[in-house]
């Protein structure tokens, strides 16, 4: 599997945050639609069938790139 750019990853889990908050609010078929596009996007993104292992997914991927930062930032020194 192709890893995701963090940054589009980010987004993708914002899109759908936001489309199961309005269908939750106020269900019509415009927010079931858009959820159910945020849902696809998000299980293509990570590889996964189902919302909540694209979830799952998504956490294990941003832990693996807190811990790249982590790493990359610890070898850096800062100018005076």
């Amino acid at each position: 599997m192709i890893l995701p750019a963090e940054k589009e990853l980010r987004a993708v889990l914002a899109r759908f945050a936001q489309a199961r908050i309005d269908h939750d609010v106020r269900p019509t078929g415009c927010t079931s639609r858009l959820l159910e596009d945020a849902t696809y996007t998000l299980c293509v993104m990570t590889g996964a069938r189902t919302a909540e292992q694209a979830l799952r997914a998504a956490d294990t991927l941003l832990e693996r790139y807190a811990e790249r930062t982590d790493v990359s930032v610890e070898g850096e020194t800062l100018a005076a």
